[in-house]
């Protein structure tokens, strides 16, 4: 039994153990028990970090029997035993069978956590924001590294000796291989120094600034700028890119480009939003023209679609009849009034948004001093209104309307004027000037829109009559 083995396999107990026993010691004498937690904020995928989070799913139970406890130096014992057990029998074969498996298995819970990090450092600076600020990145490699020394030495330590050089196989020599380039190639990645990650000053976004990044076209400022830009980082993703340097945002936009471009600009196929640099789709049309021809195509067809439709409700709303007064008004006005939160309003100027919406009488209308909300539609949708400004009070029409509902309304101007917000803005509701009036509401549709998930264009009416009146309470007709 070689001493020389002996020694080994003491050094392999010892290295596994010795990080969880020099943490004891710091927290007995400190009180800091050394645990730490480190979320990490990362859109996208990458090979490395996928395979990763898949690997803990089956190791983290794995580590947590306790032969793997102290690094794995209680496997490390009980594979002693049984090397040492073998060789006093005499069946060294067996022993060295043993010992190579506690050294596969602890090489198979400890070498991810060294090569998958590597891996996503050849794949660019994006992969490598996904394990975090350098120095996690640096001691993730070197815990990686340190729980492989222990597997090594066994593996040395149930070697058998031997009397004459012997050539390694092919698969030895390329393994030797792959890890010596991994280690001299990928590892400097982590210890590059960063590249310059300009200010919006020195772009001279948004108009500010000196503009004065050299190397950088006026497309490639426009999107440093929209990567750079906070305004919209809100669920963008953009953050973290915040550190990565303006040459790699670059590389990476051309990258995500290209992928784009070879799928016809849509940077909502699966291959772009699967890339590791997904997260800078949102802002990609600045830096690459398939994706900017892409977006502007599929905004002038939904712009074509919305047209499309406001004119199909106008035409339906000029082709309900006009409504026929039984005593002439002042003036009558029609046209389709749009809403996206339930109500179109009336206001005065100077007093918008004076004590906040009136509350709704009925759900239909609603009034205060230089206020008036009148329902439209079921949360966003349009109406056909016909207005009509009164000297006197016109007679009570309900007949062929579904709700009519009646109150008062104190104008402290005398210009009430009635908006949708979309730049329609019927005036002259007010026909005397400053005072007291009483606004009349008719309705028909309300139902149809509540029972149909997409109604009829059209499909609601209202008739609104306004009228001196010094009357205050409301008054539900129908």
């Amino acid at each position: 039994m070689p001493r020389r083995s002996w020694v080994l396999w003491a050094a392999a107990m010892l290295t596994a153990a010795a990080p969880a026993l020099l943490f004891w010691v710091v927290s007995v004498v400190t009180g800091d028990d050394g645990s730490r937690t480190y979320m990490t904020m990362f859109q996208g995928t990458c090979l490395g970090w996928d395979i990763h989070d898949q690997f803990l799913l089956w190791v983290y139970p794995v580590k947590a029997f306790p032969l793997f406890s102290y690094g794995g130096a209680p496997l490390i014992v009980l594979g002693f035993a049984g090397w040492w057990l073998s060789l006093r029998r005499g069946r060294a074969g067996l022993g060295r069978i043993i010992g190579r498996c506690v050294a596969v298995v602890l090489l198979a819970l400890g070498l991810p956590d060294f090569l998958l990090p590597t891996l996503d450092a050849a794949l660019g600076q994006a992969c490598l924001d996904a394990w975090g600020p350098p120095e996690r990145f640096s001691a993730q490699i070197a815990w990686g590294l340190y729980d492989c020394v222990a597997p090594v030495l066994v593996l040395l330590a149930v070697r058998a000796p031997r009397r004459a050089y012997v050539r390694r196989g092919p698969v030895a020599r390329t393994a030797a291989a792959v890890l010596a380039v991994t280690a001299v190639v990928l590892l400097p990645v982590a210890s590059a120094p960063p590249g310059e990650v300009s200010a919006q000053w020195e772009l001279g976004c948004t108009g500010f600034g000196d503009g004065t990044v050299p190397r950088a076209n006026a497309a490639e400022k426009d999107f440093l700028c929209a990567v750079r830009d906070h305004d919209h980082r809100y669920g963008s993703g953009l953050g973290v890119w915040d550190g990565v340097s303006d040459q790699d945002v670059l590389a990476q936009g051309r990258h995500l480009c290209a992928l784009a471009t070879r799928h016809g600009g849509d940077t909502g196929a699966r291959a772009v939003q699967e890339a590791p640099q997904a997260s800078l789709a949102i802002v990609l049309p600045s830096l690459c023209p398939a994706v900017a021809r892409a977006r502007q195509a599929e905004e002038d067809r939904w712009q074509a679609e919305s047209d499309a439709y406001v004119a199909r409700e106008e035409r339906a709303c000029a082709a309900h009849p006009r409504h026929r007064p039984k005593i002439r008004p002042v003036r009558q006005r029609r046209a389709t009034m749009w809403t996206e939160f339930w109500t179109i309003d009336g206001w005065e100027e100077g007093h918008e948004g004076e004590g906040g919406p009136p509350d709704l009488v009925k759900d239909l209308v609603g009034s205060g001093r230089g206020a008036l909300a009148i329902w439209a539609a079921d949360e966003a949708g349009s109406a056909c209104v016909t207005v009509e400004s009164y000297t006197r009070r016109p007679p009570l029409e309900v007949r062929g309307w579904e709700e009519v509902v009646e109150v008062g309304y104190e104008s402290p101007t005398g210009a009430l004027a009635l908006s949708d917000g979309y730049g329609t803005r019927l005036r002259g509701l007010t026909t005397r000037g400053p005072g007291s009036y009483r606004v009349r509401v008719h309705l028909r549709g309300r139902e149809l829109v509540y029972q149909v998930a997409y109604p009829p264009d059209g499909a609601v009416e209202l008739l609104v009559q306004v009228f001196p009146g010094k009357a205050k309470k409301p008054v539900v007709h129908k």
